[in-house]
């Protein structure tokens, strides 16, 4: 114990002291503002009355609300009645969910669901199924620990495969000049990329272009990919949500488990159940047979459990509980091609307003040719720049359109917007 002398000696003397108090922090830079939230907090400032925000990811109605699917509602009640508890879930989340999940992804025969081969885990939506199947390759993958992005492609996947510990590098997805798939120069560098490398594929909807391969085109994709024997990581943010049937956008997943590609899987149901705030999807890994899911899915439980111990069960619940209902599945598989089609139909007008009421000599074929919540619409920087400041349209600079802000009742005034902006 100290003596009162010293404890004196050590007291620290505050009195005509001029030294400032540095900050533990003082240090931390000011990071850059978010390129999405940063369109909306300029779209918030806006006071004008035609303002336009298209740049978030969620579906609006056609009254630019945003959309409760009834489906969820019933199968809210349906929980409510039920009583359930608050009980923690275990490390891979709610069985029925995960279970739901992967039948709908990989389809109700498919033989690595009844042959016991699929290793699943609930997420935290597809963001957290990245992380953790980024996390799970980096300590298991036997080969390099690089992972091969299109160019370009959802901004997060970036940090989060760094994050992990994955490097990153880019093949060639977008043409410019077409605003479509550049498919030689996608084939040639999966083609030149070192065997055995990792591969992130879009299953649907491509974000942030809405460019997606065409059947033909995917069944090149698994031919360059099997001879060189690259691993595919599928992000299947939007199955459903791009044309309106599930199956049909489950179609790249399913033809490259069919023909033996080793793959793991990223699902979110934000965007095809509405559950945005609810955070629930699943990463799931095709193993080789039960075994080897019995060991894959006991290191994905250890990869867990510092990250966040388990996940939140309400939105699994609502999953779980419209999938495992004969009628609210059905109810639920409409309202998804409903909110398909009418992005769909948001493309059709918006092009035939711009090429018969306003006269444009360009070339918008791909407004309708791209699919999903997002269209590349091949504005410059510049040109979005002027449909901020003279027509009140928010959108990120690099001429994204989030189609899921377009309406009945403004679509021709974005058509003559983006008239006025890209005629000269």
């Amino acid at each position: 114990m100290l003596s009162a002398a010293t404890r004196l000696a050590f007291r620290p003397s505050f009195m005509g002291s001029s030294r400032a108090f540095v900050s533990t922090w003082s240090a931390v830079p000011q990071g850059p503002p978010d390129a999405i939230l940063g369109v909306t907090e300029a779209f918030k400032r806006d006071t004008s009355p035609k303002k336009m925000n298209l740049g978030v990811g969620a579906y609006r109605d056609d009254n630019g609300k945003p959309y409760v699917l009834s489906s969820v509602r019933k199968a809210e009640k349906l929980m409510l009645e039920q009583d359930l508890d608050k009980e923690y879930a275990g490390i891979t989340g709610v069985p029925s969910f995960t279970a739901a999940a992967g039948r709908l992804a990989y389809g109700e025969d498919s033989a690595v669901i009844t042959e016991n081969r699929l290793a699943i885990t609930q997420s935290i939506s597809g963001t957290g199924a990245l992380r953790i199947g980024a996390a799970f390759l980096n300590a298991f993958y036997p080969h390099a620990k690089k992972v091969y992005l299109p160019n370009p492609t959802w901004g997060n996947h970036i940090p989060i495969m760094g994050h992990s510990g994955l490097s990153v590098e880019k093949y060639t997805y977008f043409d410019k000049s077409t605003n479509g798939l550049n498919i030689n120069g996608m084939l040639e560098d999966l083609s030149a990329a070192p065997k055995n490398s990792i591969v992130l594929l879009h299953a649907c909807a491509h974000n942030p272009t809405g460019v997606d391969p065409t059947l033909a085109q995917w069944d090149e994709i698994s031919s360059v990919v099997k001879d060189r024997g690259h691993f595919v990581f599928f992000d299947m943010a939007y199955q459903g949500f791009a044309s309106g049937d599930c199956n049909r956008d489950a179609y790249a997943l399913r033809k490259f488990v069919s023909e033996g590609h080793p793959l793991v899987l990223s699902q979110s149901f934000a965007k095809n159940m509405g559950l945005y705030g609810e955070r629930a999807g699943a990463f799931s890994v095709v193993c080789e047979d039960a075994d080897e899911r019995a060991r894959v899915e006991s290191q994905l439980k250890i990869l867990i459990r510092p990250m966040y111990s388990n996940p939140p069960i309400h939105g699994a619940r609502l999953v779980s509980t419209v999938l495992n209902t004969p009628e609210l599945k059905e109810e639920w598989l409409g309202e998804v091609k409903l909110m398909a089609d009418r992005i769909i139909s948001m493309r059709t007008k918006l092009r035939n307003h711009l090429e018969n009421d306003f006269g444009s000599k360009k070339n918008w074929e791909h407004i309708t040719n791209q699919i999903g919540m997002f269209c590349y619409s091949g504005m410059t920087p510049e040109q979005v720049a002027k449909i901020k400041n003279d027509w009140h349209v928010y959108l990120t600079n690099d001429g994204r359109i989030s189609m899921a802000g377009i309406s009945s009742d403004n679509v021709k005034y974005l058509a003559e917007a983006i008239h006025n902006v890209t005629k000269d």
